[in-house]
């Protein structure tokens, strides 16, 4: 099989020459699609001999839409598309190992590894997201921005949805999965990834992003078998915003009832803690804030605008 690969970015700067670096001589053809970066990133990219698609910036960016920019500037012979953000690094050995995985199993439209992060200790953010990208190998129900996917599959269900901000490659396996696709995890290293989160408001960005992720994958697919992100969409619901709301409105009409429901919280960070550690759980609480407004903006949307969050 010809394996292409389609490295996707936006300012990413050294960070995507090393992602490119790191690609030379591993595939059959490097496509990178750049969203409007102004920091030399598409001559970089040229430099190092990859295929430049620059998007047009007049229609929203998503990664979704640069992946399937991406794809359809691939080669005619090209099989399996290795996808990668412009902040990771492919680790030796990876494709080798996937690529064997895909052909002894036909069944397979995607094969996935562990992403690690480089730095995870230069901040506490970090740390959490490296703990994130650690879940079971086996069969799966969805991969990240990095995975090896068989082409024929991909485009047999269209695609990435162009128009989700976030969240966009689960729902991918959502549809590749009811087509009666399977997704694979290995036991194995894939890509080094660089978050760079450093400040609290980093954090509370990306954690709307999944907010609105939740939102929008339970909206597509929640009344289907695996009930897609219902369940967090919920928690999200429940713990940023309607027991704060209710709080408040109790401590109008009734304080002594709005100090007993504000007592849920440290009971549930005590749960958290006894799950995952101290931070994890801390973190996981806090989220729900973010999460909720997400939720909340993704069902305000009136004009089908795609909301960016930076």
């Amino acid at each position: 099989m010809s394996i292409g690969a389609v490295v996707i970015g936006r300012n990413e700067g050294a960070r995507l020459e090393r992602s490119l670096q790191a690609l030379a001589g591993q595939v059959a053809q490097i496509v990178y699609v750049d969203s409007g970066s102004t920091d030399g990133s598409v001559a970089a990219a040229r430099g190092l001999g990859a295929e430049v698609v620059e998007l047009d910036m007049k229609h929203p960016f998503t990664a979704a839409r640069a992946r399937n920019a991406g794809v359809a500037a691939l080669a005619e012979g090209v099989t399996l598309v290795q996808f990668l953000d412009g902040d990771c690094i492919l680790r030796d050995g990876w494709l080798a190992a996937a690529e064997a995985h895909m052909n002894a199993h036909p069944q397979l439209a995607v094969v996935c590894g562990r992403r690690r992060e480089e730095h995870p200790e230069t901040s506490i953010y970090n740390s959490l997201i490296d703990a994130e990208w650690d879940t079971p190998p086996g069969e799966a129900r969805a991969c990240g921005g990095d995975a090896l996917m068989r082409l024929e599959a991909l485009r047999a269900v269209g695609g990435y949805r162009a128009e989700m901000i976030a969240g966009e490659e689960p729902e991918l396996c959502q549809r590749l999965r009811r087509a009666g696709w399977q997704i694979w995890r290995l036991d194995a290293e894939m890509t080094w990834h660089d978050a760079q989160i450093t400040r609290f408001s980093q954090w509370w960005r990306r954690s709307l992003r999944a907010g609105h992720a939740f939102a929008e994958g339970a909206a597509l697919h929640g009344a289907g078998p695996d009930r897609h992100w219902v369940a967090e969409t919920r928690r999200a619901l429940l713990w940023g915003a309607l027991l704060p709301a209710v709080i408040l409105l109790l401590a109008l009409l009734l304080p002594w009832a709005a100090v007993g429901l504000m007592l849920l919280y440290p009971l549930q960070l005590l749960r958290l803690i006894w799950r995952g550690g101290a931070a994890w759980g801390f973190f996981t609480l806090l989220g729900k804030f973010p999460e909720a407004l997400g939720v909340l903006k993704y069902h305000m949307r009136r004009d089908g605008r795609i909301i960016e969050y930076r």
